[in-house]
């Protein structure tokens, strides 16, 4: 099921709707499906993955369509933080393999903004590559 056909839990958030909602986002990144994942966002949407800023739902998408070409295998995990209001703090660790078979992780902090309907408005990714044996 698409986030857009679920109910959202939105902002103001208690850890425990924090967890629901990040918990959503997780499953939805893993489909590796474009469509699923940016639904999850505004259409004005800011986000940063590592050096590339993006804005909007089409640019995040478009990133995206190129990300799951590289990489397959892709298992997403959000461990939240701490969530105020309408943010979240959250430690994140992406496994995948690259077109030649390399598996790597990467290990990162994600700051998320939501708006009033639990939708991204702000998402900020750093991470660190390590390529596994």
């Amino acid at each position: 099921m698409k986030t857009t056909e679920k109910q959202l839990p939105a902002p103001p958030w208690d850890m425990e709707t924090a967890a629901e909602r990040l918990q959503l986002l997780e499953d939805d990144f893993n489909t590796s499906e474009p469509e699923t994942i940016i639904a999850n966002f505004t259409e004005d949407a800011e986000a940063r993955f590592g050096l590339v800023f993006l804005t909007g739902r089409e640019e995040i998408k478009q990133f995206l369509i190129r990300e799951f070409e590289s990489k397959t295998n892709y298992k997403l995990k959000l461990d939240l933080w701490g969530a105020l209001k309408g943010r979240m703090a959250v430690r994140s660790e992406l496994e995948w393999t690259d077109n030649e078979g390399r598996s790597f992780r990467n290990y990162g902090v994600q700051v998320f903004q939501y708006d009033d309907d639990g939708l991204i408005k702000m998402n900020y990714l750093s991470f660190n590559n390590e390529e596994v044996s």
